[in-house]
């Protein structure tokens, strides 16, 4: 039985299922929408402001062939506040259980790759720990919860596999999508990762990012994005387009490259990563970096000495040379420090 109206699981839960699509030529009519659309008045919401006294911030380290490097200290790491250096006042390596969500497109689209491209996530979820906990949520217009957090993978792989993509809306909405399951997933305490399966096409279009970035920035939810965009975005047979077919296909490339740039977005505001794999032997090579990701990380702390209410750059560096540093890249400093309890 499901919690409470406030609970996490249920604020998903509540979302209606979407109702049946059209395949192929709907998702080329949703990138054509997207490029034509006009954008509307935003409506602004407030940036979330926390008061801290110590920053904390998650860090991951991978080497050339995205392994995590273990056995870092404290002195190896250095870490700058706009730019100014801060001493490190905590540190620690963290092995621990992931919590993480994975967040998958079901659109039109996805159809046409599932069963070489969406269930090729088996690989992430076999390669997890045991200990490591997965809730499944699918996305077209809103997030809709499949299966709330488990450690049981062959659960987990069950509801995956029986997941119906033909049901979803022509229009998928993945800036609105994100920022409602960020929302949810702040609510947990530890780390906390979203790993997201989509296309990166948004009929939203960029209006409400400025938004996203500050609820991405201020909730500390790490994003790895895996790009599903391969199959269909490759050449049709070699023949002699018409001219329309030559325009639609610009304006699908030009869709893409969008989508594409969406996905680096969403992953860059949260120190995530984003996979563009083109084949499975590439798909399977990223879930393995992933499961990596999920559960190993160092914890870098600092004392910020300015309250100013804004958006405050994060830079992590690793004082070895050739490693890849990964890190949530701001954080909403206090107005002003409360009184010492």
């Amino acid at each position: 039985m499901m919690a409470g109206l406030n609970s996490p699981a249920s604020l998903l839960l509540g979302l209606r299922r979407a109702r049946p699509a059209v395949l192929a030529a709907m998702f080329g009519a949703v990138l054509c929408r997207v490029l034509n659309a006009q954008e509307s008045p935003v409506q602004q919401t407030p940036s979330l402001k926390v008061s801290v006294y110590r920053v904390n911030v998650g860090v991951t380290v991978t080497d050339s062939d995205g392994k995590f490097v273990s056995g870092l200290k404290r002195e190896d790491f250095r870490i700058f506040d706009n730019d100014l250096e801060q001493p490190i006042v905590d540190f620690l390596p963290i092995e621990e259980p992931a919590h993480f969500l994975l967040l998958i497109e079901s659109g039109p689209s996805v159809l046409l790759f599932k069963k070489n491209h969406v269930l090729t996530a088996d690989a992430l979820l076999t390669s997890v720990a045991a200990d490591d906990r997965v809730a499944i949520a699918t996305y077209t217009r809103m997030p809709e919860l499949v299966l709330d957090f488990t450690a049981d993978k062959e659960t987990a792989l069950q509801a995956m596999r029986s997941i119906d993509f033909r049901l979803g809306y022509g229009e998928l909405d993945l800036s609105t999508s994100v920022a409602a399951a960020v929302e949810w997933l702040a609510r947990l305490s530890g780390k906390k990762t979203m790993v997201l399966l989509s296309t990166g096409v948004d009929s939203a279009g960029p209006k409400n990012w400025e938004t996203l970035r500050n609820r991405l920035q201020a909730a500390d939810v790490r994003i790895l994005a895996v790009s599903l965009a391969a199959d269909i975005r490759k050449p049709v047979k070699r023949r002699k387009l018409s001219v329309d077919e030559r325009e639609a296909r610009a304006k699908l490339k030009e869709g893409f490259r969008e989508a594409d740039n969406w996905l680096q977005q969403l992953s860059e505001a949260t120190g995530g990563r984003v996979y563009f794999a083109r084949n499975a032997k590439e798909f399977s090579k990223a879930y393995a970096e992933i499961a990596q990701l999920l559960r190993h990380e160092y914890s870098l702390a600092f004392a910020p000495r300015i309250f100013d209410g804004k958006a405050h750059a994060l830079r992590v560096e690793v004082r070895a040379a050739g490693l890849r540093v990964g890190h949530r890249p701001a954080y909403v400093a206090a107005s002003m420090p409360d009184e010492p309890k």
